[in-house]
């Protein structure tokens, strides 16, 4: 259930995305469990938009991007976060997460820890034959829970759908577009504060995977060597939309280009971040993560179901 937190200027509410869960049984998926693995399939755990598995599992993160001050000015963001995912039972998984932001400009700098966010996310859905799934969930973002200078006063609510879907179910005269995937969440971001400090904002991204494991494993063994055999070229979309106050209608995001290495244990990842226009920022920032699969290195202590 992997989030990645990042502080936005006050008129452009956080979007984030997240998780709690409703209703219903894994059905039509006895191979599905953590890591958002449907099937043949492996959904990686993406760094902006969050995928549609449920896990025992910790993320950390480094971001780094220049942006513009209230005056106007560059600022220099660098961003490290973190989130742990613990499952409840083998489809729920509760979630913490936080990042410690320092930001540096001519005006001055502020550093320090950015709000908690507890969340929860529940698998509804999964099909194998069709290499999809779905899930739902809820993020908390509570205000005052972290710095004054960094940490916004009110706090954030975000009911989100994830959606994942594989295309291993194409026909052979389309085999080596097998190894796509797209992913995708989207769920209202709703705030406590009045519309000129906070305004409520719709949280939506896409992600555009192609799986060279997939396509080594399920479509045609092309003998790539390590690191290549393990990697997933992706890119990623991830958008606020702006519902109230003066920027309604308003959109911000990045594209997202980049690369992950992941095995059985966890994953490694970098990737760009280009503003998709001037509101966003005119600078491209980098993403890096390391991430670790608790329940395949610890499946009978640390990384088990509490039920």
């Amino acid at each position: 259930m992997r989030t990645f937190l990042e502080r936005r200027p006050a008129c452009l509410a956080s979007a984030i995305y997240a998780a709690l869960g409703a209703a219903a049984c894994l059905t039509a998926s006895p191979a599905a469990h953590a890591h958002a693995v449907v099937g043949d399939r492996v959904f990686p755990a993406t760094m902006a938009v969050d995928d549609p598995g449920v896990g025992d599992e910790f993320n950390m993160e480094f971001s780094h991007i220049k942006t513009s001050d209230s005056n106007g000015n560059d600022m220099n963001v660098n961003t490290v976060s973190y989130e742990w995912d613990k499952l409840i039972t083998k489809n729920l998984a509760f979630s913490i997460a936080s990042n410690y932001t320092s930001q540096n400009s001519p005006d001055g700098s502020a550093k320090g820890w950015d709000n908690f966010t507890l969340g929860a996310k529940y698998l509804v859905y999964a099909n194998a034959r069709h290499e999809f799934m779905a899930s739902v969930g809820l993020l908390a973002t509570l205000g005052g829970t972290g710095s004054k200078a960094i940490a916004n006063s009110f706090s954030t609510f975000t009911p989100t759908v994830y959606f994942g879907k594989g295309f291993g179910d194409l026909p052979n005269s389309l085999a080596y577009l097998r190894p796509f995937a797209i992913t995708g969440t989207i769920g209202p971001n709703l705030t406590t504060a009045s519309s000129d400090q906070g305004p409520n904002s719709l949280g939506w991204g896409v992600t555009l995977q192609y799986s060279i494991p997939y396509l080594q494993q399920q479509v045609k063994d092309l003998g790539l060597p390590q690191p290549f055999a393990n990697l997933i070229p992706v890119v990623e979309f991830p958008m606020s939309t702006c519902t109230a106050g003066a920027c309604a209608g308003q959109t911000t995001g990045t594209i997202n280009p980049g690369l992950l290495w992941l095995n059985r244990y966890g994953q490694f990842g970098v990737e760009a971040q280009i503003p998709v226009n001037s509101r966003a920022g005119t600078h491209t920032g980098i993403l890096l993560q390391a991430h670790v699969y608790f329940d395949d290195i610890f499946p009978n202590s640390l990384g088990k179901p509490l039920f």
